[in-house]
């Protein structure tokens, strides 16, 4: 018990410390908070310093802070928005993905099953990891922002339907009845969710906003227990009941008043990235077997090609989801975020290492590589991405509205009352 206590009081200071030392390194580099998180918890877990160990309740809790994140990830989604041109075309590079993946998974791979792990990781994108860092760019809604939701939206849920097929424990037949079973169920209750006006929903959670009673924040784990439960009972992947039950409650809260939506999606956020995401990137660190990955100069030599691996397998076919008249810089952009992948990196193979079918140093190596490319690409995407002519334009005229503002408020003050 002794041992936990301390586990937790660390994890609790590394939640503090990566967003301070983001915000440290900001004017040099701008870092995303999960690449802190996921070092801070190397270097104080048992790779490194040993300060933290693994336990089952920090694992559960880890547990829930990666479906918490793939429920942020389906309730941020506007299917209104990416509908037609983005969402085919992501999903079309998807499923290029996902063959590419595979054919590079049989030749590294001694194994059938193996080279399916390595395929699925390989044809990821880290939505849940992008959507913040977007939106803290404020290119969510811009064109760019568009396609890279779409290109995360296939490179998310795909995988998790390719997980959910291939180790649900069943014949491929049965397993994919099983699959178009819940994706029925939960496609129906989202249609009529769509349908319905939720009046009594929505006084409720007005009239419970800013009281103990928070019927918003208790009906949003009512629906992600249940969903997540029900894919676990059905032999599912638990991501996959988690994206659904935030569509699911995106719909439903669709026609509450607005300011209540914005208080309800403060609250979703604290609750995400304030407690239980944190959780789940530190303890991802702390799980991370350095000793295999260094141990073996060949799984060493695995972090490097992985990576290329992303880019070519993942980024290349995103092009196809790039908005009409890109430019270079926006195509290349588009590779990067295309590429970028973790979570889906982190279940998959800890599913192949519990299973026996993968070795700790391929698991490794393939976390390894998508920290890099969390840490990495999506900042050489921004820097892309800021470098076309109408965003330097953008930001000249900004920056001389600025200027322009006291001599605005001189004018003002000169003119006759």
């Amino acid at each position: 018990m002794h041992g936990l206590s301390t586990s937790l009081v660390l994890i609790a200071l590394l939640a503090i410390a990566a967003p301070l030392a983001a915000r440290f390194l900001d004017r040099v580099i701008k870092v995303p908070i999960v690449v802190f998180e996921i070092v801070l918890g190397i270097l104080l877990g048992p790779s490194l310093l040993g300060w933290i160990q693994s336990a089952e309740f920090t694992d559960t809790l880890a547990d829930f802070g990666l479906a918490m994140l793939f429920f942020v990830a389906g309730n941020e989604i506007d299917f209104a928005v990416i509908r037609g041109r983005p969402l085919n075309r992501a999903s079309a590079g998807w499923l290029i993905s996902l063959a590419a993946g595979f054919g590079a998974g049989l030749v590294l791979a001694p194994t059938l099953e193996a080279a399916v792990i390595i395929g699925v990781a390989l044809c990821s994108t880290a939505l849940g990891a992008l959507l913040p860092i977007l939106r803290d760019a404020g290119e969510s809604k811009s064109p760019m922002g568009i396609a890279v939701t779409a290109l995360g939206a296939a490179g998310e849920f795909g995988p998790l339907v390719a997980i959910s097929l291939f180790f649900s424990g069943r014949e491929l037949g049965p397993a994919t009845a099983v699959l178009l079973g819940f994706v029925l169920l939960t496609g129906l209750a989202i249609f009529l969710a769509s349908r319905a006006r939720h009046t009594l929903l929505h006084s409720q959670v007005t009239r419970t906003l800013h009281t103990s009673g928070q019927f918003a924040v208790r009906s949003i784990m009512f629906i992600l227990t249940v969903l997540v439960v029900l894919s676990m009972v059905l032999g599912l992947d638990m991501l996959l009941g988690a994206f659904a039950a935030g569509v699911l409650w995106k719909v439903a809260i669709a026609r509450a008043p607005e300011k209540d939506r914005k208080v309800i999606e403060a609250k979703i956020d604290a609750i995400a990235f304030g407690f239980l995401v944190p959780i789940f990137f530190i303890d991802t660190g702390i799980d991370f077997d350095l000793r295999a990955l260094t141990a073996s100069p060949a799984a060493l030599a695995l972090v490097p090609l992985f990576l290329l691996l992303l880019l070519v397998i993942r980024g290349l076919p995103s092009l196809l989801a790039a908005p009409r008249n890109s430019t270079t810089a926006d195509k290349l952009a588009i590779i990067l975020f295309g590429a970028t992948g973790l979570p889906i990196i982190v279940a998959v193979t800890s599913i192949g290492r519990e299973e026996g079918l993968i070795s700790g140093g391929i698991s490794s190596a393939l976390v390894g590589a998508g920290m890099l490319s969390v840490l990495l690409f999506p900042l050489l995407a921004l820097h892309q991405h800021q470098r076309r002519p109408s965003a330097r334009r953008q930001r000249g005229a900004r920056k001389s509205a600025k200027r322009s503002e006291p001599d605005q408020a001189d004018v003002a003050g000169d003119a006759p009352k």
